[in-house]
């Protein structure tokens, strides 16, 4: 699933990166990926994630590159969204903020049981849900010192579209999405048990 993954995140990275709407964005949006491939490289004989967790970090790497090419205000998956569902603005940043919350769920999950031994049970949950919005905290902290320093060239990055309320309903997504995760718990328990966890 590793060398997947690699080529997926290869191609989605050249693709994304011919002819980006704005190059500093494109870096500041794909640079989780290319730190996380490095990673994921070097742990990959200690620690094997499950099928679920590799094409799901997988999928969240795409989204990234799909938003750092267009901007995620300008991506045309968010336009055909927002005529669609008949939305004020392009949702595709609320798409990548979602899964900002799912998919770490899963990983966050995978190690709390795997590494951590942690017993499956309302704690397990409760803690996932907590990492999922540290995480979305401290991506908010990340855009508000990029503004900080950028000033204005931060706005593609930020992809605000003019909402006040854009950090709270990132982080909100962020909520959703790590709940909607712990939907898969039995999924996810199963491919584990496979594994010898």
């Amino acid at each position: 699933m590793f060398w997947l993954l690699t080529a997926a995140w290869a191609i989605g990275l050249v693709l994304s990166g011919i002819a980006p709407y704005d190059r500093a964005t494109w870096l500041m949006e794909v640079l989780p990926a290319i730190i996380a491939w490095p990673i994921l490289f070097f742990t990959r004989q200690r620690f094997r994630f499950s099928d679920l967790a590799m094409a799901l970090i997988t999928l969240h790497g795409l989204i990234l590159m799909l938003g750092g090419a267009y901007t995620y205000a300008r991506t045309p998956l968010g336009f055909w969204l927002q005529d669609w569902l008949q939305l004020e603005r392009n949702p595709y940043d609320r798409i990548g903020h979602l899964a900002q919350g799912f998919v770490p769920a899963i990983v966050a999950r995978e190690l709390l049981l795997r590494v951590f031994r942690l017993e499956n049970g309302k704690l397990l949950g409760f803690l996932v849900v907590c990492i999922c919005l540290a995480i979305s905290a401290s991506y908010e902290l990340v855009e508000w010192a990029a503004a900080l320093v950028m000033g204005e060239g931060a706005d593609e990055f930020l992809g605000t579209q003019g909402d006040q309320w854009d950090t709270q309903s990132d982080m909100f997504m962020a909520l959703l999405g790590a709940l909607a995760a712990l939907l898969l718990a039995r999924w996810h328990d199963r491919q584990m048990a496979r594994m010898g966890r």
